[in-house]
């Protein structure tokens, strides 16, 4: 777990990428891009930059390379806005949230259509043995007529 001192510099970056982003990168090759997360190492000397890009392939082709041209003038104004002496290399990767969840949905829409399968199958299941299944306690005093009806 990181320590509270790194985990304030990790969202303090998150904050000035994304405002930079918005404000004054004004590469035309940017999409719409969302930073959803930062992680820092513990000697605050590398700083890993997780984003997703809205729209098609291409879209996030042309933003990876958007914010790598974009990456020098990112780390000058990280250094300058947290005062710090050497400034974090950032590393910029695509987030794989978007795909995974997708993937979520695809499975659930499967195990629900599995499900209703079953349901639907259920309503014309009958039993396979008897209707009560299970053994009922054996009344004693019917049993004891029995056997002294067998005796006679």
């Amino acid at each position: 777990m990181a320590s509270p001192r790194v985990r304030k510099i990790a969202d303090r970056i998150q904050v000035i990428v994304a405002e930079m982003l918005e404000r004054r990168i004004k590469d035309p090759r940017l999409g719409f891009v969302t930073i959803t997360d930062v992680r820092v190492t513990g000697d605050s000397q590398q700083a890993t930059i997780f984003y997703t890009v809205f729209g098609d392939e291409s879209e996030a082709v042309g933003s990876a390379a958007a914010l790598e041209s974009a990456k020098g003038l990112l780390r000058s104004e990280v250094a300058k806005q947290l005062g710090m002496r050497h400034a974090p290399s950032l590393e910029f990767i695509r987030d794989a949230l978007p795909e995974t969840a997708r993937h979520l949905d695809e499975v659930l829409a499967a195990a629900r259509a599995a499900d209703e399968e079953v349901a639907a199958q259920r309503v014309s299941a009958q039993f396979a043995g008897d209707t009560d299944p299970y053994k009922k306690p054996r009344d004693l005093d019917a049993d004891e007529d029995d056997d002294l009806d067998d005796e006679r």
